[in-house]
């Protein structure tokens, strides 16, 4: 694969760069192939593509949606938008089923077949190449170090997946019509225990509640059209939350935040972001005595009376204690409020 325009003199220069965006992250670069990339004179060239590449890689972290959207949708978005579809697509560490996945998303971004170079035996020529993507924070777009925004990137998604919806409903433009809440559940760890009480409350108090548990295998496009659908989305410290990138706008947010002093985490990964994105965000910290863990240890063990602890251990023992073994059984009389103040916003 070459680039036929470094403005390098040949011979002068080499280094080895992994296409992925999470540089400072160990375990997600080992997921990454390395590419040398070297100034050279090439002579030969067995295709001589007549537009520019953008070579990036699919390992990583790639298959967690959360991942999926901040670590490639969204830096692909940024860094080939500027071309209006005039680029290629370079792949390393391809996986199928995420093209197949993403299909809808990189037709828009690019009119040229994608390349699979790991794959590839023939030398390809472009008259220029980005190597790697442009990354500015989690699930979000910097409007100071690019023309682009999260609105203009939600206005893509919808146009799209002709998703019709581009802002919430306003409780009181028609008396008739129910808001939509749409509580992502999920079956493993970090499922609410206690889903059809939640739902009861929620239609107590005027929601059409919907629920949802999308996989690997969910079609995004059917993900897309019911989230759009929805005014307020709901659910604990997850991949899950991602599906707020379809949400109209002037939406809900509620992020439930379970017990390990995540708050920093549960800021960056959705709180911050939702309000990038132009939606409002609710959030609720449980309680002690709605977590799993109160099952497994007393209330004073330093699992539950001092998170803080474990985070010194390391994140590893974070994420295997809190995110990967805890599950929350909702206190419906204390999350009450907070369902009544979205109702509140939506009158706004």
């Amino acid at each position: 694969m070459v680039s036929l325009r470094t403005g390098i003199p040949a011979g002068e220069i080499s280094w080895t760069v992994k296409p992925y965006v999470r540089k400072e992250n160990a375990a997600a670069m080992d997921l990454v192939k390395s590419w040398a990339v070297t100034s050279m004179e090439f002579l030969h060239c067995d295709l001589i593509q007549t537009v520019p590449a953008i070579l990036f890689s699919l390992g990583g972290f790639s298959g967690n949606h959360f991942h999926d959207f901040s670590d490639l949708v969204i830096p692909l978005y940024i860094t080939s938008r500027q071309f209006n579809g005039e680029v290629q697509f370079v792949v390393t560490d391809n996986r199928h089923w995420w093209i197949s996945k993403f299909r809808g998303i990189l037709a828009k971004l690019s009119r040229y077949n994608i390349v699979d170079i790991d794959q590839e035996r023939k030398t390809h020529c472009y008259p220029s190449m980005i190597v790697g993507l442009k990354y500015h924070h989690e699930l979000g777009i910097d409007q100071s170090k690019s023309q682009l925004s999260m609105k203009d990137f939600r206005q893509f998604l919808r146009r799209t997946y002709s998703l019709k919806r581009a802002k919430a409903i306003k409780i009181g433009d028609d008396a008739r019509k129910m808001p939509r809440l749409l509580i992502i559940t999920r079956r493993k760890s970090r499922s609410f225990t206690n889903i059809d009480k939640i739902t009861r409350v929620a239609s107590s108090l005027g929601y059409n509640v919907v629920t949802m548990e999308p996989n690997i295998s969910t079609s995004l496009g059917s993900v897309a059209e019911t989230v759009n659908s929805c005014d307020v989305l709901m659910g604990i410290h997850g991949a899950g939350l991602t599906n707020m990138v379809f949400l109209p706008d002037n939406a809900i947010v509620i992020q439930i935040v379970p017990l390990g002093s995540i708050d920093e985490l549960a800021k960056q990964d959705f709180e911050q972001p939702a309000m990038d994105m132009e939606l409002r965000y609710l959030e609720y910290k449980i309680k002690a005595k709605e977590s799993s863990l109160i099952s497994k240890y007393k209330a004073d063990h330093l699992i539950i009376k001092d998170p803080l602890s474990v985070h010194k251990q390391g994140w590893d023992a974070v994420r295997s204690v809190y995110l990967d073994k805890q599950n929350v059984k909702l206190d419906v009389k204390r999350f009450r409020p907070t369902l009544l103040k979205a109702l509140q916003l939506l009158h706004q």
